[in-house]
């Protein structure tokens, strides 16, 4: 635990500098809290291992020479961090202990670099960075070029106020623009460029970055007569310091998170970066009731947005056998969190998309959430390599039967071609359950797995069959009468659904749960489906030669037919239940994207009316895009069809359309 203790300050140290002195950082603001985080665990757990240099002492890094230095009447404290709902609301827990009925002040965390500007008798008279939070550094000179911080305030008195100065995105886009055309390094983000701009020895170059300053903290409210936080902002905006119109006093935990939600959804339309939400209690004295800790305020905190990409260890490659034989490599992570929950896999897909990442095992590589859901690897940072890192090598024997792989002419994929494959098998079975599929709730993964390997259940067929081994079943731990019982109803129920279920459960190659839905509608019986052709088939919208030959190739062999015969004798429903199409002339034949909260409808009962009337859904805006749905607070899709001329429905033309429909 000392090793690892000594470990972590000698790591923080190093950031610390690296950020503070160099402006030149080496790990992510979430690998940074990680390893601060750990320290105070440390720390709080081992008391007897606290040492005085530890950076649990301090709030910030050291100060460069070249500047002169101020330091602060009151320190500039940092505040706590919070990342979740679950920490929120131990933070309001600890204020209402106090005895106190908390409203608070949330604030937009902006992005940039903290300063104190101290006014003499109205007129600007010093600024400073926080530095250490005791002493910082003068930058007057550089500060006095930001048109946004008043040279003289509205009254001609003395007053310290704090804010953050940065640059907006914009600003960034417009700077790096003109460093493309001569061939400069371009700048990786917006507080990187403003601290680097505010601390230019010539304040010439901070002028033409035209840097912005947001003020949120009055140190000394007392001293005015002011009595909530959310006064001391209005007198700020009174003396003509620029104060964010995103400030709302919330009167519960509830509105708060209300608040936090909003902001997070609607972060990227800002015209500058935010990374999470201050929140303050309001009242002065119960702020003084709260008081601090050596660290921080213990009335306020800040809650941090999930990182949209992380950095983690990439410990190993695995590859895994998939339903229609399809090897795959998977990155084995160190565990990381990426917005909100743990990643610790991810797919990378085939052997050409790990080369081409130019993926080693050992390698930091930064992750994120495709669409916000699936993790994927976006790069290796190649800076970060010591030489320890070993080179990716595709195997060519399948991981769990040996079966020597096949690459298929045209793919990128390699196969396990061996259809007896118990991996082969168990994933298909996993996939015939899926809730996308004949969503059979208590047929998990695990159990799938335990149940194959007790032969209760090898292919299809014995699902609809396992009421045959009630009475073992009830025998196995975790499972009863009552949970055998619903399973086994969870079964029988799903032999009622409509064909597309069935469709997709059946792991034809290539064809997914939209295409399922299309081809049911278009072919109502198994019987039709089963005896289309290639010509037919191409026909069909979305439907090309690969996904085609596919089905035809699938139905042609004597194993599947029998399968489909199988079922019916089990009496699966082999009909399409679901609405016919009723082609209407304002969707026929268009695709469309929604985006945005519709009054009357949801998303999916929107796409379902689409369909419904002979229109096609996507959630990608493209030049093939016929119309974009706009409801409230539309996300970039709306701003993408705006720019490519695409038509666009607003919230009223939707109703109006349905009205006339009814």
């Amino acid at each position: 635990m000392e090793e690892r203790y000594l470990e972590l300050i000698k790591l923080i140290n190093e950031a610390d500098y690296n950020y503070h002195t160099l402006d030149k950082p080496t790990i992510t603001d979430q690998e940074y809290d990680s390893l601060l985080r750990e320290l105070y665990n440390i720390e709080e757990a081992h008391p007897e291992l606290v040492r005085s240099d530890s950076p649990s002492h301090r709030a910030g890094g050291q100060v460069l020479d070249e500047f002169k230095k101020i330091t602060h009447a009151i320190p500039m404290l940092s505040l706590s961090n919070v990342f979740n709902e679950e920490e929120i609301r131990l933070f309001d827990e600890r204020i209402r202990k106090e005895g106190i009925d908390p409203k608070y002040v949330a604030e937009l965390k902006i992005d940039g670099l903290s300063v104190s500007l101290n006014y003499k008798n109205g007129k600007l008279f010093s600024a400073a960075t926080r530095g250490d939070g005791v002493v910082g550094e003068d930058i007057t000179n550089n500060v006095k070029t930001i048109k946004t911080v008043p040279l003289t305030i509205n009254k001609p008195i003395d007053i310290e106020v704090r804010g953050e100065i940065y640059i907006s995105k914009k600003r960034l886009e417009e700077i790096n623009a003109d460093r493309r055309k001569k061939g400069l390094e371009e700048y990786q983000n917006c507080r990187n460029l403003a601290a680097g701009s505010i601390r230019q020895l010539d304040s010439s170059v901070a002028a033409s970055r035209k840097l912005d300053c947001w003020i949120y903290h009055l140190p000394n409210p007392q001293d005015y007569g002011i009595k909530t936080h959310f006064e001391a902002l209005m007198f700020m905006k009174e003396l003509g310091f620029k104060v964010n119109p995103n400030n709302k006093i919330v009167n519960n935990i509830e509105e708060l998170l209300d608040y936090i939600k909003d902001k997070q959804e609607k972060r990227d339309n800002l015209p500058y970066d935010i990374d999470g939400i201050v929140i303050k209690l309001n009242n002065l004295s119960e702020q003084k009731i709260m008081g601090f800790t050596a660290k921080y305020p213990k009335w306020a905190t800040a809650y941090k947005f999930p990182a949209k990409e992380v950095y983690t260890k990439l410990e190993d490659i695995i590859f895994t056998v998939g339903r229609t034989g399809q090897i795959t490599p998977n990155a084995v992570l160190s565990p990381v969190l990426v917005q909100g929950s743990t990643v610790r896999r991810a797919t990378l897909h085939n052997e050409d998309y790990v080369k081409e990442k130019d993926l080693k095992i050992g390698d930091i590589v930064s992750i994120r959430k495709a669409g916000d859901v699936i993790p994927e690897v976006v790069e290796a940072i190649t800076e970060r390599r010591d030489g320890t890192e070993k080179e990716f090598h595709m195997i060519d024997k399948c991981p769990i039967c040996g079966t020597k792989l096949v690459k298929k002419e045209g793919q990128v994929d390699y196969f396990c071609t061996n259809e007896k494959c118990d991996k082969r098998n168990i994933e298909s079975l996993i996939h015939f359950v899926d809730r996308h599929a004949m969503n059979i709730s208590g047929l998990g993964e695990r159990i799938i797995e335990d149940f194959y390997n007790m032969g209760f259940i090898k292919n299809i067929t014995d699902i609809y069959q396992l009421k045959k081994h009630a009475e073992d079943l009830v025998e196995l731990e975790g499972f009863g009468n009552k949970s055998v019982n619903n399973l086994l109803g969870a079964i029988e129920e799903s032999k009622n659904n409509s064909l597309e279920k069935l469709i997709f459960a059946l792991g034809i190659e290539q064809v997914g749960e939209k295409t399922a839905k299309v081809l049911a509608r278009r072919f109502e019986t198994m019987d039709n489906f089963m005896n289309t052709s290639v010509d037919i088939l191409t026909n069909i919208q979305d439907i090309g030669e690969i996904i085609a030959t596919s089905i035809v190739d699938y139905f042609s062999k004597e194993e599947n037919q029998k399968l489909i015969s199988d079922l019916k004798e089990l009496g699966l429903n082999m009909n399409y239940l679901g609405e016919k199409i009723e082609e209407k002339e304002e969707f026929a034949n268009k695709t469309f994207v929604i985006t945005g909260t519709l009054t009357n409808y949801t998303r999916d009962e929107m796409k379902s009316i689409i369909e419904n009337f002979g229109g096609h859904t996507s959630e990608s805006v493209s030049k093939k895009t016929d119309v974009v749905i706009v409801g409230d607070n539309p996300g970039s899709k709306y701003d993408k069809a705006q720019k490519l001329g695409i038509t666009i429905w607003d919230d009223d033309y939707v109703n109006q359309i349905m009205e006339e429909y009814k």
